[in-house]
């Protein structure tokens, strides 16, 4: 299984993000010379909220300049994030905050996936999207995790 340490460079100090887990992929287009281009699905804990894990699948282009990691992927992205054992805040929330970053171009384009708390719902609302240094893209999928106990375990919203 391959693991990928995402990180980004934010005013000169590094932000760690979740790690990824590629779980599997399909091929959608053939390609004589490189890889094919495929749909990937990884996965990631929260790293703020244990008992959380979340799905994206995403679109890679292959051929050459897929290969050497040059070229420019799409802004599709799909995301469902669920449940996985008792979930725990292990930090203070911020809305908006980075969880997980992939590079979707060599320079200027990439993957972010933010969380919200909603706390009139007891929800977690996580977003998915994809940004450019210049201009941004509208495409984006969200998922929700109502915060439930486990097992006879109560959820834990506050560290």
């Amino acid at each position: 299984m391959k693991r990928i340490l995402i990180g980004t460079l934010l005013g000169g100090a590094l932000a760690l993000t979740a790690q990824a887990e590629e779980i599997g992929s399909v091929d959608t287009v053939f390609k004589w010379l490189g890889p094919d281009n495929k749909i990937v699905i990884e996965a990631f804990d929260d790293p703020k909220v244990a008992g959380v894990t979340c799905y994206v699948s995403r679109s890679k282009t292959g051929g050459i300049k897929g290969g050497l990691g040059l070229a420019e992927d799409t802004s599709d992205a799909s995301i469902a994030c669920r449940q996985v054992g008792p979930i725990s805040v292990k930090e203070k929330l911020k809305d908006g905050e980075e969880v997980f970053t992939e590079r979707r171009s060599l320079l200027f384009k990439k993957m972010q996936v933010v969380r919200f708390l909603d706390e009139a719902r007891n929800t977690l609302i996580y977003l998915v999207y994809s940004d450019r240094v210049i201009e941004g893209s509208p495409k984006n999928s969200v998922t929700a995790v109502p915060i439930m106990p486990w097992g006879g375990q109560p959820a834990k919203i506050t560290p």
